[in-house]
């Protein structure tokens, strides 16, 4: 499949770490409105330039587009290249609002495109590891998860000294503007509604926890930094989910269920181990057993292949099944309506800052003193 970039910053880097390791992607060009971005990235990985947005639209060899552009250009920049004909693999989320998702979505079904998207964590080994258990039955009917994806305290972070391999800054502005929640939940939302299907309800909270970062951008501008939202599956699941640029680092998912713990350390890294914890019946009494050694993840040769770059992701997991799905004329693994379904998600979470619903609590009392041995 020949795929052009547009969007050359931070991301493209990343992407590029794996792409030429992928024979189904094809890069054939890139395009960013910034002439300096453009130029410092097209070096760096000898790729051909387009002069213009439109040129690179016009391009009949130019099948696929891969937007990675800064997320409130998502919607515009989908929309013309499904209109021009093009496929389109987004970074997350799909659309800054829900009627601009479901747009993409219409557009791309009248016109017989597909249309495609990131996260791609759902593709790797952990997940469908876990995904396998799970329909195994190994830890009898699953009632409830929790999933962290906090990233320490940001504002005490180098942020303004991280570059990737082409010179692009890391987009420090934007991440405040747009929220952490927007930019994570997917990770977590992607596997949540693969394993447990649709949800059909989301109770939400969302603060600025943080005033001062310190990072130059009003607090007024800025999205939530703590956010934690209670989902409700059509199919009875329960899961909470929990992100923060405030909270020590913390990417584990935890699946409970009537006969044991299914558990992973970070569904961010490639290779997290996926662990297992059953549970015993003692004297009548039920018991945790200790933590079993690690499952197996599965996967086979080309699967295990981890990139060399800074973070040991394969970013391009998400267009390479794109590209096999388009070849083998199946759907795709990351289909359209998947992606709408985590943008709805992660909207309605990330949202609650403005529309959360709050009782107020009219109770009050005095200070209280701890134990005399803990002062």
């Amino acid at each position: 499949m020949r795929v052009a970039i547009i969007g050359c910053g931070f991301v493209a880097d990343l992407y590029m770490e794996t792409l030429p390791q992928h024979a189904e992607l094809e890069l054939v060009g890139a395009w960013d409105h910034d002439p300096v971005r453009l130029g410092m990235f097209c070096r760096t990985y000898d790729v051909p330039t387009y002069a213009s947005f439109e040129a690179l639209l016009e391009d009949p060899r130019v099948e696929t587009v891969l937007n990675l552009t800064n997320p409130h250009s998502h919607y515009a920049v989908s929309r013309d290249c499904l209109e021009a004909g093009k496929h389109v693999y987004s970074e997350k989320p799909l659309a800054m609002c829900v009627s601009d998702a479901e747009d993409l979505v219409s557009r791309a079904r009248a016109r017989g495109l597909r249309l495609s998207g990131a996260p791609s964590r759902l593709l790797g080994r952990p997940a469908q590891t876990v995904w396998k258990l799970l329909r195994d039955n190994v830890i009898g009917r699953a009632h409830l998860v929790y999933a962290e994806l906090d990233d320490g305290l940001l504002h005490r972070m180098a942020v303004r000294r991280w570059r990737g391999r082409s010179g692009s800054v890391w987009p420090v502005e934007d991440e405040l503007r747009v929220g952490n929640t927007l930019e994570h939940a997917g990770y977590a939302l992607t596997w949540l509604a693969a394993f447990f299907g649709p949800a059909k309800s989301v109770t939400a909270f969302a603060a600025r926890s943080v005033p001062d970062k310190r990072l130059d951008v009003a607090l007024t501008d800025q999205a939530a930094d703590f956010t934690v939202a209670g989902i409700q599956f059509e199919s009875g699941m329960v899961a909470r989910l929990t992100c923060s640029i405030v909270a020590s680092h913390d990417h584990q998912m935890r699946i409970f269920g009537e006969e044991g713990i299914l558990s992973v350390d970070d569904i961010w890294k490639p290779e997290s181990p996926v662990r297992l914890r059953r549970r015993i019946s003692l004297r009548g009494r039920t018991r945790e057993s200790p933590l079993t050694s690690r499952q197996r993840l599965l996967g086979d040769d080309e699967a295990r292949r981890l990139s060399r770059g800074r973070r040991k992701v394969d970013f391009c997991l998400g267009p390479t099944e794109l590209a096999r799905a388009i070849g083998e004329q199946r759907p795709s693994r990351l289909p359209a309506e998947l992606c709408l379904h985590v943008a709805e998600l992660s909207l309605a979470i990330t949202q609650a800052l403005e529309h959360e619903a709050r009782v107020p609590i009219r109770s009050r009392f005095a200070p209280i003193d701890p134990m005399p041995w803990a002062r």
